[in-house]
């Protein structure tokens, strides 16, 4: 296995980590995982600096490892809240290749943006078809997709450019060229 592989191996191992300990401490307060998005937080950053495959798996492993270990997210929630978290770490890793710009941020925001927006959509679409047939509306939908995640919604757009962009500058991630 090439240096390369196993940091991003390496890397992908702890955002699976964080992505079980980081909603164990906002979950001491009620409600304030689907508030805070947790979860979200070390699945963005590994599909934007591991690639989509590992984004990926990351996005698959966190919240099945944390609903076995912890029971967070319940079992109801886990098949919905897998299928977003799966998606954005596919499409971070995806579009930090796809956008075609020296500027690191562009590349960031752009797939930080693009990912948060598909995740929620694709999660929707799933939840008003298949997870909760009848009793999803679209009110529902713009609700818990997106007005009462605001706070972790700026959280994401603020904090994970500049860990992503720190990690980056100390060569412990490699800012992604094309």
């Amino acid at each position: 296995m090439k240096e390369n592989q196993v940091k991003k191996l390496v890397m992908a191992a702890m955002c699976v980590a964080l992505g079980i300990v980081l909603p164990m401490v906002f979950h001491t307060i009620q409600n304030a995982g689907s508030i805070f998005l947790p979860m979200h937080i070390p699945v963005l950053i590994c599909g934007l600096l591991c690639g989509w495959q590992y984004g990926l798996i990351c996005g698959i492993l966190a919240p099945v490892l944390s609903s076995l270990f912890t029971g967070m997210p319940p079992a109801a929630i886990l098949p919905a809240m897998l299928c977003e978290l799966a998606v954005y770490g596919l499409i971070t890793g995806i579009c930090v290749y796809g956008i075609h710009t020296e500027k690191q941020i562009v590349k960031i925001y752009g797939s930080l943006i693009t990912a948060m927006l598909v995740g929620r959509i694709v999660s929707g679409i799933l939840k008003a078809l298949i997870f909760n047939v009848g009793e999803y509306s679209f009110k529902i939908f713009i609700t818990s997709s997106f007005l009462t995640g605001i706070p972790g919604i700026l959280i994401q757009l603020i904090f994970i450019p500049v860990i992503v962009l720190a990690l980056q500058k100390a060569w412990i991630a490699e800012p992604k060229r094309r």
